[in-house]
């Protein structure tokens, strides 16, 4: 529980973190906030690293002028794209059987049901619409990859997503992120942007309760292909 109290003080208050970070750190920030966003869309089992409230972060240091706002979007770009790459390769190395044991402590086989209503929904779009939604942001990469979506069809998804997403996050921080409103209510600013985030998941929700939702995939095999 305390390192779950911990990651949720740091999202929800990335502004004095990532200050520290930078004047400790100076260049090397760079290298930190690459690490931190390839891990997050990298490793299936990392969806709870801050992504969104990052990249907002980091845009609004930019505006600052405490970090470069085009190195940040080269960097966070690549960063964001090879993270996704590599997700989809363990996802095609690894195949379904690991949601599927009911003892598993971060397969969880009601996220790879959730990732698979959203292929259902947007086909492979996906990959560029998972883009903006938590949690969805790390198994949708991974279930491509189970799913043995042809690697262009993906790369291409991959690459229009990632920076899509690195783009208009930071630049939602560098444009917005120093209005004074937004610096002395900046908790609030971050659970807006994860509320927002959220919308598609709560959807879908809605859909599965109204009995809408398209059936999950069997285990092991039945998982998108398109």
């Amino acid at each position: 529980m305390e390192i779950v109290k911990k990651i949720i003080d740091i999202a929800l208050h990335l502004d004095r973190y990532l200050s520290a970070v930078i004047q400790q750190y100076g260049i090397w920030t760079y290298a930190i906030l690459f690490a931190v966003i390839f891990i997050e869309t990298g490793f299936v089992v990392m969806p709870f690293l801050p992504g969104d409230s990052l990249l907002f972060a980091a845009g609004t240091f930019a505006a600052l002028k405490a970090l470069k706002i085009g190195w940040l979007i080269l960097g966070l770009s690549v960063a964001a794209i090879l993270g996704d790459t590599v997700n989809y390769w363990i996802g095609h190395r690894i195949g379904p059987k690991v949601f599927c044991k009911d003892d598993a402590r971060f397969f969880k086989k009601e996220y790879l049901d959730r990732t698979h209503a959203f292929y259902e929904k947007h086909g492979g779009k996906t990959i560029i619409i998972a883009r903006f939604v938590p949690i969805i942001r790390s198994f949708a990469p991974f279930v491509a990859g189970v799913g043995r979506m042809s690697y262009g069809r993906f790369l291409a998804f991959n690459v229009i997503g990632g920076i899509s997403w690195v783009l208009l996050l930071t630049g939602a921080g560098y444009f917005f992120g120093t209005i004074p409103f937004v610096k002395e209510n900046y908790s609030v600013a971050v659970l807006a942007i994860i509320a927002i985030s959220t919308v598609p998941i709560a959807v879908e929700y809605l859909r599965h309760r109204k009995g809408k939702r398209p059936a999950p995939p069997s285990c092991p095999d039945s998982v998108p292909h398109n």
